[in-house]
């Protein structure tokens, strides 16, 4: 029988084991949104403009690209689990038409891994004699293909979630001046401050989506971030001197 602590364990598990199926969603959807609106508020104060232009900026940007980047995370996720479902209806009706040969392959695939003899032929006829268990196998096997376990729609939800949340960041201290004003020359600093905090807490997350080192993770969100800032603003400097 199951205590209220191993319940409320298996909750917690359960719970996050939840999130970190959808990590990548969020950390993907944070770092675009990160950097494409610090560029936006980059550029702008490059160019000169004023408080509220870069906030109406920043949150076109916001919904504009975020919604773009969840419809494109929707269609791909989709379009991925159509494929898969094209190719798994081909394999049945290939073990339903050309039996023989689907034999052969399964026997092929564990000869391979070191099967033979009559054990090789007992595990050809375990196998082959579920076309369910034999369809999975051939597309693990044959075709290398996994079936995502995430609703394409719930992976949009997270992405544009992930890109309004994080990408807000850079032009919170804008959004902040309307309310207890503060000076000019202060704002983009601030916003600079925020969001290099932004980089570097996405690219930790960003590490256990990748499984690569921590450090390196960090820095390279950084100086991606950094980089496209830093082309925005002197572009926009640039034109705001040609135009003005």
């Amino acid at each position: 029988m199951q205590t209220h602590s191993e319940s409320v364990l298996h909750h917690q598990k359960t719970f996050f084991t939840h999130i970190q199926d959808y990590l990548s969603e969020f950390v993907f959807g944070g770092i675009d949104g990160s950097v494409t609106t610090f560029a936006v508020v980059a550029g702008a104060t490059g160019a000169s403009l004023s408080s509220s232009v870069v906030i109406i900026l920043g949150f076109a940007n916001l919904f504009a690209d975020g919604f773009s980047m969840s419809v494109g995370s929707y269609l791909s996720a989709k379009s991925e689990r159509d494929n898969y479902e094209k190719q798994k209806r081909i394999e049945y009706w290939e073990i339903d038409h050309l039996p023989e040969q689907e034999q052969n392959e399964i026997r092929e695939i564990f000869a391979d891994k070191g099967f033979h003899g009559e054990l090789l032929e007992q595990i050809v006829t375990v196998i082959t004699s579920d076309r369910e268990r034999w369809v999975d196998l051939m597309m693990k096997e044959e075709l290398e293909m996994i079936p995502s376990t995430k609703p394409p729609f719930l992976m949009a939800v997270v992405t544009f979630f992930s890109f309004l949340t994080v990408g807000f960041i850079p032009i919170f201290p804008y959004v902040l001046d309307l309310v207890i004003s503060i000076q000019k020359e202060y704002l983009f600093p601030t916003s600079c401050l925020f969001t290099s905090i932004a980089f570097a807490l996405v690219g930790f997350l960003k590490t256990y989506v990748n499984e690569t080192s921590r450090w390196k993770g960090i820095v390279e969100t950084v100086f991606l971030g950094v980089s496209a800032a830093l082309v925005a603003y002197y572009i926009g400097d640039f034109l705001e001197n040609i135009i003005s």
